[in-house]
């Protein structure tokens, strides 16, 4: 939800318009967010999905293209097939063995040559954080080297990159202004070509993201925006409030990779198992014999305080209070304890998988 706070700098926001680049904030936070990130330039846009795809547009030319990627990739998954409708472009995917793509399995799956059975690969592109697992940094520039080797750009879905910021802020002993958020984030994408970051996942932005990369880029890009209907007019308020966002919540985010642990270990000791490591705000559970999914979110919803899930994915935020985290593992425990005090179940014939 936004806060006060928000609302507040919302109301002192400039009122421009922004598709003729007159509006102050927007300018502002494009140009900080292009600081922060280390690229040429931003772009400020409605939604993640719109900035992934804006930069997929905006890196392809001309069909016959691919774009490699992770199986489970949001852009694959869940941008409503935007790649085939907007770039004419096909996926071609890799199942990870393990929790993250590497160089190797990339490397096996680039469509390089003339053969003119498959659509030559133009494109890859990465995710971190996939699921709430932090995609390693040395495998990044692994693959960033071997992509460019051969031409191709890399762009990264980093609908969750701030909370990888996090942690390396945390782990360095850094603080939460923009110099140390700088020198982090500007690590972090260097291997990347162009970024989607968004605004209203972890920071708590009602609405936006941002796409980063070169001037040449952002100026197509800009313009794709346009077409595909996203050019704003009066966006400063929106602007403001994820401003806002970069400034006061993302020094909030160690909290909820605190809180999303708590929640882990809490549901492992209570005899459910997790399926991808909680690295950061996620925590994808499988529930005991003798419970299903169904009941637990039945259950949770059943409290005076409803708590909220829709799955085996839990996702923890700025305003998720410790609280609602012991209520989540008291619930879950005592559905365990019941079942248990039933006797042996069935064995499940799979595991819960893991979704975005």
């Amino acid at each position: 939800m936004p806060t006060d706070a928000q609302l507040r700098a919302a109301q002192t926001a400039t009122r421009g318009d922004d598709v003729y680049r007159e509006d102050g904030d927007v300018a502002a936070l494009e140009a900080r967010l292009a600081s922060l990130s280390g690229m040429e330039a931003c772009l400020f846009a409605p939604s993640g999905t719109m900035t992934n795809q804006l930069a997929i547009r905006s890196h392809l030319v001309q069909p016959p293209h691919a774009v490699l990627l992770d199986q489970r990739a949001h852009v694959h998954q869940y941008e409503a097939g935007g790649m085939a409708l907007f770039s004419q472009a096909t996926s071609h995917t890799v199942v990870p063995q393990g929790d993250h793509l590497t160089l190797e399995e990339v490397e096996g799956a680039l469509q390089l040559g003339t053969d003119i059975h498959r659509a030559p690969t133009r494109l890859v592109c990465l995710e971190n954080t996939l699921g709430g697992v932090v995609f390693p940094q040395s495998e990044i520039i692994k693959i960033s080297t071997l992509v460019k080797s051969h031409g191709i750009p890399l762009h990264l879905d980093g609908a969750r990159l701030w909370n990888v910021a996090s942690l390396e802020v945390e782990k360095r002993g850094l603080g939460s202004g923009d110099e140390d958020l700088r020198s982090v984030l500007t690590e972090l994408l260097a291997p990347f070509d162009s970024a989607s970051l968004c605004l209203s996942k972890g920071l708590g932005a009602p609405v936006g993201s941002v796409l980063v990369g070169p001037k040449t880029l952002i100026d197509r890009a800009r313009w794709f925006r346009k077409a595909f209907g996203g050019g704003w007019r009066q966006a400063g308020g929106l602007a403001a409030m994820a401003d806002h966002a970069v400034t006061h919540h993302f020094p909030r985010l160690a909290g909820t990779h605190a809180l999303a642990r708590k929640l882990a270990d809490g549901l492992e000791a209570a005899g459910y198992g997790l399926v991808a490591p909680a690295h950061t705000n996620m925590v994808f559970f499988d529930p005991p014999n003798g419970v299903t999914v169904d009941d637990l979110v039945t259950a949770l919803a059943a409290l005076p305080d409803p708590i909220t899930i829709m799955g085996n994915r839990c996702v923890v935020h700025h305003q998720t209070s410790a609280e609602a985290v012991d209520t989540f593992v008291e619930v879950a425990r005592q559905l365990a304890d019941k079942a248990r005090v039933g006797g042996p179940a069935e064995p499940k014939a799979k595991r819960a998988k893991m979704g975005y």
